[in-house]
Parts: C-alpha cells; sequence; structure tokens
C-alpha cells in the first residue's frame, strides 16, 4: 500500500524556510511539479537568518539563509531546496549543482512609503529602511542627505514596522512583493538606471544534489533557459568579484537581438562613488560573460569598493 511509503522514490522532499515568501517560493515549486505527476513533501528548516537578529553586517550575511538547506541536502534529508537565488552564495558547492530557474520575475526594487511616491519627494534628512548595502549605497549615491537605517524580518514585518512610522520609507524587491499580493503597497518602481539590481533578484534556485539524476530529470521542465543564463552570469561575476553580500555590488542582465547583455554596478559604501561597466555574448557563454564584465569592473578601480567574501 503506497499510503505506508510517504516517501516512495517518486517524491520530492522539498526543503524550505519557513518565511511568508519562502513558502509562496516552495509551495508554487511544489504545484508546478505535481501538474506533472510528481508528488512533493514540504520539509520546513530553520536558517541561521531565521534564528540570529541584528543586521546583516553584524551577524555575517553569506550564507545565512541558505547553507542549513545544503546541509540538508548533502545529508540526504531533502532532495530539493528552493532559494531566493540572491541569498545563495556564488561559491558553488562542489557536490551540489542549480539544475533549474524558473521564469524570473521582475528585478526592480521598489519604494514602499504611506506618504511619498518617489525618492526625491522624501523631505531632507528622510530615513530609509533597508538591510542591503546595495541599496545603502545607491540612495545615496542619488540622496546623499538621507538617513539610512537597517531593517530585517519578513515582509510583512517590514511593513509593520514602515506603518508604525519607524521610517519614512522602506526598499524592498518588487518580485516578493508581487508574489505576496503586495503590489498595491509599492509607491515607486525604481527605473534599474537608478538601482541596479541584486545578483539574481527576481529568481529562483532550485538546488539538487550533482549526483541525483532523478531528481535533475524531475524538474528539468521547470527550467528558463534565459533566465537561467541571465542568472549564471550575474553570479559568475560576483564571484570572479570575489565580492560577498556585504559588497555594494548590483548586475542588470537582458536578453536582447540573440545576445545576452550584463551590466555590473560597484559602488562605494557612503555612495560617493559610482563604476559601471558592460558587456555581451550568446546565451550559453554566461560564465565567461559574467567574468569579463567582472574584470573591466577590476580594471575600473572596483577593488577598493570590495569587501571580501572571507
Amino acid at each position: 500500500m503506497t499510503q505506508n511509503n510517504p516517501h516512495k522514490k517518486s517524491d520530492i522532499r522539498l526543503g524550505t524556510r519557513g518565511s511568508q515568501l519562502a513558502l509562496w517560493q516552495s509551495n508554487w515549486v511544489k504545484s508546478e511539479l505535481e501538474k506533472t505527476g510528481i508528488s512533493v513533501e514540504l520539509i520546513k528548516i530553520k536558517t541561521e537568518g531565521d534564528i540570529k537578529t541584528g543586521s546583516l553586517a553584524q551577524i555575517g550575511g553569506q550564507g545565512l539563509f541558505t547553507k542549513r538547506l545544503q546541509v540538508a541536502l548533502l545529508n540526504e534529508e531533502i532532495d530539493l531546496a528552493v532559494h531566493s537565488l540572491k541569498d545563495l552564495p556564488t561559491e558553488d558547492h562542489p557536490q551540489l549543482t542549480i539544475a533549474a530557474v524558473p521564469p524570473r520575475e521582475r528585478v526592480n526594487d521598489a519604494l514602499v512609503s504611506n506618504d511619498f511616491t518617489s525618492l526625491q519627494n522624501l523631505p531632507p534628512q528622510g530615513v530609509i529602511g533597508t538591510g542591503s548595502v546595495r541599496r545603502a549605497a545607491q540612495i545615496l549615491h542619488l540622496r546623499p542627505d538621507l538617513k539610512i537605517r537597517d531593517i530585517r524580518g519578513n515582509v510583512d514585518t517590514r511593513l509593520k514596522k514602515l506603518d508604525d512610522r519607524e521610517f519614512d520609507a522602506i526598499i524592498l524587491a518588487s518580485a516578493g512583493l508581487i508574489r505576496l499580493g503586495f503590489k498595491n503597497r509599492i509607491a515607486y518602481t525604481f527605473p534599474t538606471d537608478e538601482l541596479v539590481p541584486a545578483v539574481g533578484q527576481g529568481a529562483l534556485g532550485l538546488e539538487t544534489r550533482k549526483a541525483d539524476t532523478k531528481t535533475i530529470s524531475q524538474i528539468a521542465s521547470l527550467n528558463d533557459p534565459i533566465s537561467f543564463h541571465r542568472s549564471m552570469a550575474e553570479r559568475a561575476m560576483l564571484r570572479a568579484l570575489y565580492a560577498g553580500c556585504l559588497s555594494p555590488v548590483g548586475a542588470l542582465t537582458q536578453f536582447h537581438n540573440e545576445q545576452l547583455q550584463l551590466k555590473g554596478a560597484v559602488l562605494s559604501h557612503d555612495g560617493k562613488y559610482k563604476i559601471e561597466c558592460e558587456a555581451a555574448s550568446d546565451l550559453n557563454q554566461s560564465k565567461l560573460l559574467g567574468e569579463n564584465v567582472a574584470q573591466k569592473l577590476m580594471d575600473a578601480g572596483a577593488a577598493k569598493h570590495l569587501q571580501s567574501r572571507d
């Protein structure tokens, strides 16, 4: 009787964080796989980022929201992990692989405010909430008078802090707000030439064990080649820069006229200096494209603004 074997070989055990957004993402993947006849069990896993408090700079941001999921994969407690790709360290584990990247949501950052409809409308010395050094540096580049204060927590937690008047505005990824049904809270969507997005922003990474060819085959239908190669180019750039999540680095990819285009940006933490470089390649040369843009950024003096992964 199959009912006595909940982990039959055709099932996928999908590991997920318990946050509202993580559960939305994992349930979406579960639903899409079940449409193909594959049964999926969600397994909630607490990561360091879910347990520790304080700013990312204080507790160390690299892998906070992903490492425990990767350990569960390596220990064969789960078969598949769904990550917000921007949270996943760019240094690939030798036994794990990003087997699929589904169609990507919009990459833009969003200004959320109850009183102001754009960054320029904020009052002098206005208070902006963000936990991202990339966003902070670019905001200061545009409005050096603004005060940046750290904010952490799930999307609904951050929105409550805004509603409680702790901030004049906060900045979040448009993708997360849209996925959770908070699109109406977006006061202003930043054009990508104002705020260059994070590496992997708006993309999901479906990670498995390299040796688990069955799971890799089962999830192959969820992969979108353009979203995959865009993400891989961005990750290759960040990896080649030896830049961690505490570095003010942004990346923007587009696929246009059969060419993959990548623009990389590195800023000083105070926003005074901004370096941008770009290049293009064939779609299947995404890794080399990322490394090429990283080299251009380094040649332009980016190293002094980067914080090493170590």
